[in-house]
């Protein structure tokens, strides 16, 4: 090993030390009251964002409030060579927040909604506040903010600010600046300003009072009147316009300046915003949908201009490959009956069609029009559908929106390790050139023999591009310079530009070639005047001085680059880390969604499905170097310690393995992780005793009354938790009903798992008797452990041993011909998931489905099996599903919900988060604090002043409401149950 790369390596580990310690310092004598992390973990999170780059920033710091920013900055300035980089969702598609300095996260603790006036239809936000969250805050009143980003769940307004965002829609409603009346930002000398549209006198009185508001307020007004036709002749009259430093948006109809049209779309490089104050819009109270299949790509795209004359209010397009990613996703089990069915095959391209409005009458003329148009085009297409169901369109747009985490997975379709990669994928032209830019636009990627898939926003000519790369390969890793070349030259020869949409980042070295020398210098003394230390976002967009430094594409650090230093047995289970493309889908806003309840109770970015994956990467890559000599032992400690901190934390609740776009499944690398973790240490003596918990389970059913007086008493509560742990366990309720020795009936076996026949038998009892009732013949499994403990914990041989009987027994009562029932979804999914992997060394049979309860009544109902019942008095059940049950299988709702109706119950599925206790989760006590702050902000207000109205499927879930609420919920089971023998009294 070369001894002088360990000292340089030491030396600059030494240098980010010291300027970490002086940033704090810093900050303390400004009086900064936010978070400050210089950890290696949230560092490396804050490294990458949705783009191709990975650049390590010396500090994470976030805002508490708003004079936090002002402090930020003063003590950014007093760091020699720190820079200062603003950042919002982490969503950007070109590094834009990507620094070697200091990233000043706005998200965690900005994020406040400050006053709504409905009457002026005004709001005044944080920059943190994110894009679904406001629009939530404004549906009651009737409003919305249009900007329609794909990533509306984590985007940020300051984010969508600093990229003048615009997405779907845009055609009507514009781009984010078109929204945006006034900013309070803090300048680069860390004071305050605020920007607004303002007359020429007012201007002028900015000038007089000097300081960088009124340098930088001179300079524009020189630029726009020095460089008027130019400017004009420069900047194409497209909707998609050019972001970054729009001087064509200074100068307004009315004589006045607006200089949040200059900073919108300036990605941090030349003020920080802290405060934004927005137009917003009255809410179509319809919309409706056309979609229309194609047998052709071209033809979509060409009838996009014909299909034009109905005036949508958006034509968004897809090609084949997003399609096929998006058949292989949750989503499609909603959306098969519209985007499948017959000849799905030979679909290559589909346009989907949206008209809103108030007036239904005028939305359905609007769909006669586009009928008529798609029926006459000389572009025919196959065929076409009317949505206008609320929940169906939402489906419809939900897949639209995952397009871009879905790209993530086109090395599947190849059966490579390449993935969709974002670094020419928002280029936009004039719209009626669209299909002859598209057309070479693909020659170009097949003559180089990349895959790619397409999409976007046809009406206003922006499409959506992602080549299909493996950029640990570093051929391949070299095209990004060689694609981004010539597309750049291609979208100029049309008119058009390579940022459409998603901001420049470190694409700003294509601006002379778009703005001109001469408009680009100026740029660049704008940059000067609004940050002449060059201290904000430096080198993404302009320099300060003219021709100073601007990064360019192919020498900024990739994740490719880090990657490729992971060796092959590294990798080993652990590969899904590495296809992680930072889409972001699991730092949703909503607590009421499924993925990551760790992230929605804690909102730091580590304890995510993306912030796992990024250590996981960075985990193997230590690995791997210090297996091949390198000296990174301090380094690899830090990375474990971080990376066993974050997984801790972690439910392994799976639903990022089913709401991923990427499908990385954090729990199954978990238990990976441990397993590797825990061969060089000792483990915890918890884990020992959860080794043979199921073991032990049988004495409890044995003598219920004794192990629950035991297990309650103070001696053995005060062991639980002072050696193992442990706290708040459940009471033995075992089950008491036993199948009838005789009768008649189609037979079915229910699955004993031996949680619920220890703690909850009562749904045991209920299952059973109610399907005796309906006039089966019920026999039972054996109670056998089911593993799910030893799987989290990463005790990979104890777990084989399980997994292996169990699909043994299955095999066995498969044999018999008869159906085999579970009740409890974390159980009885690992059938159909993680005993899979065993399946081969266990049995030469073939093995029956295990099918869930729900899905059993709903096919036997459908089958005429199950006769209906009347509708009973009393009002609707609430059920709350449980997490796994309802990502893994999104089709669980409709199906209880078929089987309530048919048996006379209606029941409703509100939007339920996770209770937080997940298996063992919640019983450990360094947790119990996490777990009941998931229960309170993604379960308790979902539960009913009625607990009787209140059902769930998931033992945990009814553990966790007992414990936290007071009160056991049904299973729906139980609720039926009571329902038919109170009827039949």
């Amino acid at each position: 090993m070369d001894a002088n790369v360990t000292t340089l390596d030491r030396q600059a580990r030494a240098g980010e030390a010291a300027r970490a310690e002086a940033l704090r310092a810093a900050l303390a004598r400004e009086g900064f009251s936010g978070d400050v992390e210089t950890g290696i973990g949230p560092r490396l999170v804050a490294a990458t964002d949705n783009s191709v780059y990975q650049v390590m920033p010396a500090a994470v710091l976030h805002p508490l409030a708003a004079a936090d920013v002002n402090a930020a900055v003063r003590a950014a300035r007093a760091v020699p060579d720190l820079a200062l980089s603003p950042r919002g969702g982490g969503t950007g598609t070109n590094g834009q927040s990507l620094t070697g300095g200091a990233v000043l996260d706005l998200s965690r603790h900005m994020n406040r909604i400050l006053a709504l006036d409905v009457e002026a239809r005004t709001v005044a936000v944080e920059p943190g506040v994110v894009l679904d969250q406001l629009n939530a805050a404004l549906r009651p009143h009737g409003f919305f903010f249009p900007p329609a980003v794909s990533t509306a769940t984590r985007a940020t307004i300051g984010g969508m600010i600093a990229t003048d965002a615009s997405g779907k829609g845009s055609r009507i409603y514009g781009r984010t600046s078109d929204h945006v009346l006034s900013l309070d930002v803090v300048l680069s000398d860390g004071s305050d300003f605020t920007v607004r549209p303002r007359s020429r006198a007012e201007v002028e009185a900015v000038v007089a009072a000097g300081g960088v508001a009124g340098e930088a307020h001179a300079e524009v007004l020189r630029v726009v009147e020095e460089h008027a036709a130019l400017i004009a002749d420069t900047f194409p009259a497209m909707n998609r316009g050019l972001t970054g430093y729009n001087l064509q948006g200074v100068t307004r109809q009315d004589g006045t300046y607006d200089l949040v049209r200059l900073l919108a779309g300036s990605e941090g490089t030349l003020a920080v915003t802290k405060r934004a104050v927005l137009r917003i819009t009255p809410l179509p109270k319809h919309r409706l949908l056309m979609v229309a299949r194609y047998g052709s790509f071209d033809a979509a795209l060409r009838d996009v201009q014909h299909l034009l004359a109905a005036d949508p209010l958006a034509i968004e397009i897809l090609d084949d490959k997003t399609l096929e990613l998006a058949s292989r996703d949750v989503i499609w089990s909603g959306l098969e009956s519209v985007l499948g069915g017959p000849a799905a095959a030979a679909v290559r391209g589909l346009n989907v069609v949206e008209f809103a409005g108030d007036d239904r009458d005028a939305l359905a003329a609007a769909a006669e029009r586009c009928a008529a148009l798609l029926a006459a085009s000389p572009f025919p297409a196959m065929d076409w559908a009317r949505i206008d169901d609320p929940a169906r369109v939402a489906q419809v747009w939900t897949m639209r929106e995952k397009a871009v985490g879905l790209m993530g997975r086109l090395g599947e379709m190849e059966g490579t390790r390449r993935q969709g990669t974002a670094f020419v994928e928002d280029t936009a032209v004039p719209p009626e050139r669209l299909a002859d830019f598209v057309a070479e636009f693909r020659g170009l990627l097949d003559r180089r023999g990349l895959g790619y898939g397409m999409y976007g926003h046809a009406d206003v000519g922006c499409l959506h591009v992602r080549p299909s790369l493996d950029m640990t390969d570093p051929a391949e890793e070299a095209m990004i310079r060689a694609v981004s070349d010539e597309v750049a030259d291609l979208v100029k020869r049309h008119g058009g530009l390579i940022w459409g949409e998603h901001g420049r980042g470190y694409r700003g070295e294509f601006s002379p070639l778009f703005f001109g020398p001469v408009l680009y210098d100026e740029l660049c003394r704008i940059k000067g005047a609004f940050d002449p230390d060059n201290l904000l976002n430096p080198g993404k967009l302009a320099s300060p001085g003219l021709g100073g430094p601007i990064d360019r594409i192919d020498q900024v650090p990739t994740r490719g680059s880090f990657d490729r230093l992971i060796a092959e047995d590294q990798r080993a289970g652990l590969g899904r880390a590495v296809s992680c493309n930072g889409n972001a889908a699991c730092h949703s806003w909503d607590d009421y969604d499924a993925m990551c309840p760790s992230y929605h109770a804690t909102r730091d970015r580590v304890q995510s499905p993306k912030g796992r994956a990024t250590l996981l990467r960075a985990w193997m890559r230590l690995r791997s170097e210090a297996a091949r000599g390198r000296d990174v032992a301090a380094e690899l400690a830090a990375v474990e310690a971080d990376t066993k901190a974050s997984m801790d934390t972690c439910l392994s609740c799976k639903a990022c393995a089913s709401l991923c776009p990427v499908k990385v499944n954090i729990p199954e690398m978990r238990s990976r992780f441990l397993g590797a973790y825990h061969a060089s240490r000792p483990r915890p003596l918890r884990d020992h005793l959860l080794r043979h918990l199921e073991a032990g389970l049988g004495l409890v059913r044995a003598a219920p009354g004794l192990a629950g007086a035991l297990m309650g008493s103070g001696p053995v509560r005060g062991l639980l938790r002072g050696r193992f742990g442990l706290v708040d366990l459940p009471h033995p309720a075992p089950t008491r009903w036993r199948p009838r020795a005789s009768g008649g009936g189609p037979r079915v076996v229910l699955l004993r798992d031996s949680f619920l026949s220890t703690f909850d038998g009562a749904v045991i009892d209920a299952a059973g008797r109610l399907l005796e009732r309906l006039g089966y013949r019920v026999t039972v499994s054996a109670v056998r452990p089911n593993g799910k403990a030893l799987q989290v914990l990463g005790l990979e041989g104890a777990f084989a041993k399980v997994a292996r009987r169990a699909l043994a027994e299955r095999a066995r009562l498969a044999a018999e011909g008869v159906p085999l029932v579970s009740l409890d979804a974390a159980t009885g999914l690992l059938h159909d998931g993680e005993y899979k992997e065993y399946a081969e060394y266990s049995v030469l049979q073939p093995l029956a489905p295990v099918v869930s309860i729900d899905r059993f009544l709903a096919d036997e109902a459908a089958a005429g099996r199950i006769p209906a019942r009347p509708r009973g008095a009393g009002p609707a059940f609430d059920i709350l599903l449980h997490c796994t049950e309802k990502t893994a299988q999104p089709e669980t709702a409709a199906r209880w919900g078929r089987v309530m109706t048919h048996l006379g119950l209606d029941a409703r599925f509100p939007k339920v988060g996770c209770c937080g206790m997940a298996g063992l989760f919640g019983h450990q006590a360094e947790q119990a604090e996490l777990s009941r702050r998931i229960f309170d902000i993604g379960w308790r207000s979902r539960i009913g002043p009625d607990p009787a109205a209140t059902l769930a499927t998931g033992f945990s879930c009814r553990c966790q409401t007992e414990r936290f609420a007071g009160h056991r919920p049904r299973h729906p089971v139980e609720a039926i149950l009571a329902h038919l023998e109170g009827s039949a009294g």
